[in-house]
């Protein structure tokens, strides 16, 4: 099968990929050929995304400040909820201090963030 070569194409794709999500379902048996083609045009918009439109990883401020929206704290509330001072808190959160591996573990454990992205490896 041929790859996405340009910006008409890839939009054209996404165009077929929303004309097929109106019928294929849940319920749609996989030898169906809708089925076959959302899957094969799927790929090809995926593999067009991952060189033109990569998404970078977070890093660990955004991820924290993310958690911190999806449990919904303050900084305040963080700095409670992990039991670290406010101080340390804001310091990770403005970029000019590193987590120490004390504190990186419990960011890890509490706030439920891969150790790789905490100690930004």
């Amino acid at each position: 099968m041929a790859k996405i070569k340009n910006e008409t194409q890839y939009r054209a794709a996404l165009q077929r990929i929303d004309e097929l999500l109106k019928v294929v379902n849940n319920d749609t048996p996989a030898d169906d050929k809708n089925f076959i083609e959302l899957d094969l045009i799927s790929d090809l918009v995926a593999d067009y995304e991952d060189i033109h439109y990569p998404i970078k990883p977070l890093s660990l401020i955004e991820t924290i400040e993310l958690r911190m929206d999806e449990m919904g704290f303050s900084r305040d509330g963080l700095s409670k909820f992990l039991n670290l001072s406010k101080g340390t808190i804001n310091g990770i959160l403005s970029g000019k201090r590193e987590p120490n591996l004390k504190t990186a573990r419990t960011i890890s454990q509490r706030l439920n963030i891969d150790a790789a992205v905490v100690l930004g490896v």
